[in-house]
């Protein structure tokens, strides 16, 4: 295989896609670092070094894949002087063997995959059917984590025969999912583990770039797009459809919040993965503090503690109902029940109380009238989980909605916990504004 010329960050991650520790590569930031030409570039000497091997290329989106990563690919094969027809072919969607590949001739495969998040396959069922060596995911800002988890469990192909262990490499722009959290915050925090790695570009890193690409970057407006394009920052995003500014996400764990009545909310969360997260409120300011696995008696004791503590009456005791939480409203006579998917209060445009008290919360903090305090180790997730409160559908006329649940744990890798406990504690406005008094389990 010709010699090709690589960045010295695109070096750095060669070597943790060569080595025999790490399983997981993310190679980001700024736009211009040559993200797409690497993997592209690792993917083809994978599979002319191992014949016979089964690599893959992803993105959410297989007609992008095509028209951007796809040539990036072909782009890898001119330089290295490979010509279809004697060296490799491209199948299409009717190949009963290899549908929609790049097949080498040492019988090697590069397989092209939409990794989109349709309704229909949301268990990735044609992943699941796969056994592949290796794969590549571009541009994961776009592709959530159910994805990630199905195509780690499908890296087995061929491992033992060419002495290979599991490799995922993960290219993207900066984006608050999961690459965030499982990627950039732990490296940035001294605390990653020793099987990911994370390498870090920016425009200015690739010397092969055309200068005239940094200018137009350069020339942006001042703001997030900016931040994120031209200087590979992770903390911003552009998203318009986020209700709560970044701004004032950081003001709120930094300012004091408007004192008033006492009041608890409290996501509940059974022994399972999800944590049951216990708010603690004077007027509009928090404090958060989590637990994990706690049993229907052991979560009312720590309520009641709570409660005893503030001295506050159970009607400013707002529980989570939906599911196991039930069990701990039953024992808490007086308490409101949070039923996530019940009406609005009163006559506002919101499609649930969920959505309601989640505009509420994101008006709050945007206004300045909230404070946050809580463990230092819960500060990024809680950060990150009010970032993604966001708008569904914000160019229609239908009534106003937020990002289901399960799309946002879609998207960060877990269930968020603490804004959910925050957004409950606005149940307590939007019910006296309404003049509506609810019974648990309305």
């Amino acid at each position: 295989m010709p010699t090709i010329k690589l960045t010295k960050k695109q070096t750095q991650a060669i070597d943790f896609l060569q080595d025999k520790t790490t399983r997981e590569i993310a190679y980001g930031g700024a736009a211009g670092g040559a993200k797409s030409f690497l993997g592209c570039y690792w993917q083809l000497k994978q599979r002319l070094k191992y014949e016979g091997t089964k690599g893959l290329i992803g993105r959410a989106r297989f007609k992008t894949l095509k028209d951007t990563t796809l040539k990036t690919l072909l782009e890898v094969h001119k330089l290295t002087g490979l010509k279809r027809g004697a060296h490799w072919e491209l199948t299409g969607a009717n190949d009963k063997e290899n549908p929609n590949s790049v097949v080498y001739f040492n019988g090697s495969v590069i397989l092209l995959r939409d990794l989109f998040d349709y309704p229909s396959d949301p268990d990735f069922d044609e992943l699941g059917s796969l056994e592949i060596t290796d794969a590549f995911v571009d541009e994961c800002a776009q592709v959530g984590s159910k994805a990630r988890e199905t195509l780690l469990t499908r890296i087995r192909y061929k491992h033992a025969e060419h002495g290979l262990i599991p490799k995922i490499l993960y290219a993207s722009n900066p984006t608050k999912n999961w690459l965030y959290s499982d990627f950039y915050q732990p490296n940035r925090e001294g605390r990653l583990r020793k099987d990911r790695a994370f390498v870090q570009s920016f425009v200015t890193d690739n010397p092969f770039v055309d200068q005239s690409y940094i200018i137009t970057l350069d020339s942006l407006p001042e703001g997030a797009q900016k931040e994120r394009l031209r200087y590979g920052n992770w903390e911003f995003d552009d998203d318009p459809s986020a209700l709560i500014e970044y701004e004032a996400i950081l003001r709120a764990f930094e300012g004091k919040g408007q004192p008033g009545k006492g009041a608890i909310s409290v996501d509940y969360a059974r022994f399972g993965s999800d944590k049951t997260v216990l708010t603690k409120w004077n007027g509009y300011q928090a404090k958060v503090k989590k637990y994990k696995g706690l049993s229907v008696p052991d979560a009312v004791k720590v309520i009641k503690q709570a409660q005893n503590e503030m001295r506050i009456p159970a009607s400013r005791i707002v529980i989570d109902e939906d599911g196991v939480g039930g069990g701990v409203v039953d024992l808490i006579p007086g308490c409101k029940g949070f039923v996530n998917n019940s009406r609005a209060v009163g006559d506002e445009n919101f499609d649930n109380l969920k959505s309601q008290c989640y505009f509420k919360l994101a008006d709050a903090i945007n206004k300045g009238l909230v404070s946050i305090t809580c463990d230092s180790e819960d500060k990024e997730d809680i950060k990150q989980e009010l970032e993604w409160v966001k708008q569904k559908s914000v160019d229609t006329d239908q009534k106003k909605g937020v990002l289901p649940k399960d799309k946002v744990k879609e998207k960060i890798g877990r269930s968020p916990d603490f804004s959910d406990s925050l957004a409950m504690r606005f149940y307590l406005d939007v019910a006296k504004v309404g003049g509506v008094t609810r019974a648990k389990g309305f």
